[in-house]
């Protein structure tokens, strides 16, 4: 058997497995709070990445930030009964507002606040107040805000990245003159964010519309974008939802219309979140660690200067200096290529081990024969067995094709992972075999007619298994539900699911 730095493998113990890429990586760790993480500096300079890309594509849709209270009273979410009744059970709440000692060494809770306050679960209700008062005429829309915040859903069970009861994310809030343009707001996301996973983290992604017993609590229409993780499991990646009048009646957003007349707006919501990160790492990660898409790698070449005493040192280094600043003159989707010098000293196969875990795509060492030679040795991170002499100017003229190549390349594979997978299920019966036992390994999407009503769940609940999506495009066939017999106007994606 060929030895791997990750154990157990994908095949051995999958879910273990993303657990030990993490620790391997050094993406993140468990925090001394219940269900938290800390993001360690490489998993958090993974999210930065994707909050400034993300960022630019939201300012270019016209969108500005903006930020609101952590704390929600009570009565705010009240307001909108299907949205509180959908988040109550994970809202952790606020009673006290002060600490006092409990006579026995210790402290305890004291001045009981008039009004519970909810750590926000999500923001529709606050910013709802605030938008209330900024909107009063047809001249203050469309209104476009982003905030990038964190948020808390208490989970009952937990995993880092994909579920844990204190996240990072953004969340859009937009309000409009019309259901049209707010639809149109509503999709336009939808697409921001599938362009985003798909060009950078290098998911496939399937935009869809969730069924109606899917939707965000309280929203007309809910649409996301659905990936399939190694495991041929389902994550959503992102959502947006388009919220009706619901949401401004609760909070009382109206605005005085082109003739005098006070309407009641529409508005919307979208989000996407450290989820993604969960996302990427089930995506490419392999049994030597993390695999990061050059676009989102925090360093896109690392250089491991090799010598043995001083006077080496100085000329590699001042070699790798040089070499740096060549590449990073480079351009690689529009940014300079992130390229990180490693002179610690740490035994060679050590620091290379760590790197390929961190899932850098390029290597390069670089010892003195390497500066004769007037070259590098180069590595490849899905390429983790060979290493190649390159000559240095091949190297700096050849980077970019080589990355924008990786790039594409990982695209690709997990495009074609999840295509194989998918299956066109005909009948209840097909349906059943399809998902039978307690794993889906190997299974992946089935797709299949059904009608967009509550009832379909007594069939797919008792699997483990959930509806994803309505996809939106190439879905404009009839068929009949294969659960009800009813004619369907579309087919459904179904998945076991994260």
């Amino acid at each position: 058997m060929t030895k791997t730095a990750i154990t157990p493998t994908r095949a051995e113990n999958y879910p273990e497995w993303y657990q030990q890429v993490i620790s391997a990586a050094d993406l993140a760790e468990n925090s001394a709070v219940r269900g938290c993480m800390v993001i360690k500096p490489w998993g958090y300079a993974i999210w930065e990445l994707i909050q400034a890309d993300l960022d630019k594509r939201f300012k270019k849709t016209g969108h500005v930030n903006a930020y609101f209270p952590l704390l929600i009273p009570l009565s705010h979410l009240e307001k909108e009964a299907e949205h509180v009744e959908g988040f109550a059970k994970e809202c952790a709440v606020v009673t006290h507002h002060r600490l006092v000692p409990d006579g026995k060494g210790g402290l305890k809770p004291d001045g009981e606040l008039e009004e519970p306050f909810v750590i926000r679960p999500t923001s529709e209700t606050i910013i709802g107040e605030s938008f209330s008062k900024w909107v009063k005429s047809y001249r203050d829309l469309p209104l476009l805000i982003n905030q990038w915040a964190n948020v808390m859903r208490w989970e009952m069970r937990t995993r880092m990245f994909l579920r844990t009861s204190e996240f990072l994310w953004q969340e859009g809030h937009t309000v409009h003159a019309t259901d049209t343009e707010a639809v149109a707001e509503t999709i336009q996301m939808l697409g921001v964010y599938a362009d985003f996973v798909q060009d950078v983290l290098a998911m496939p992604v399937i935009k869809g519309e969730k069924p109606c017993f899917e939707r965000f609590p309280g929203a007309v229409n809910t649409y996301c974008i659905e990936a399939m993780m190694q495991d041929c499991k389902a994550l959503q990646a992102g959502t947006s939802h388009f919220l009706g009048q619901n949401f401004a009646k609760a909070s009382n957003i109206q605005f005085q219309n082109k003739s005098g007349e006070m309407e009641t707006a529409w508005t919307t919501s979208w989000g996407v979140s450290t989820r993604m990160i969960g996302g990427l790492i089930m995506t490419h990660s392999d049994d030597n660690g993390l695999v990061l898409p050059p676009r989102i790698a925090p360093y896109q070449i690392v250089i491991q200067p090799i010598y043995r005493n001083d006077e080496q040192r100085d000329t590699v280094i001042n070699y790798c200096n040089s070499l740096k600043q060549d590449l990073e003159s480079q351009l690689f989707a529009g940014n300079e290529i992130r390229v990180h010098i490693d002179d610690r000293d740490i035994q060679g196969g050590a620091k290379s081990w760590e790197w390929i875990k961190k899932g850098v795509p390029l290597r390069l060492e670089v010892g003195m024969r390497d500066v004769e030679n007037n070259a590098v040795m180069l590595s490849r991170r899905d390429d983790v067995g060979n290493k190649n002499s390159i000559a240095k100017s091949d190297l700096i003229n050849g980077a970019v094709k080589i990355l924008t190549k990786m790039q594409t390349s990982l695209f690709a594979k997990a495009e074609s992972f999840r295509n194989e997978r998918m299956t066109a299920i005909s009948s209840i019966d097909e349906f059943n075999k399809f998902f039978a036992g307690d794993k889906n390994v190997d299974r992946g999407f089935a797709v299949a007619y059904a009608v967009d009503e509550v009832g379909i769940e007594e069939f797919i609940k008792p699997l483990k298994v959930t509806a994803r999506c309505i996809p939106l495009a190439n879905n404009d066939v009839a068929g009949a539900c294969i659960f009800t017999g009813k004619p369907a106007s579309h087919k459904m994606v179904f998945a076991k699911a994260y």
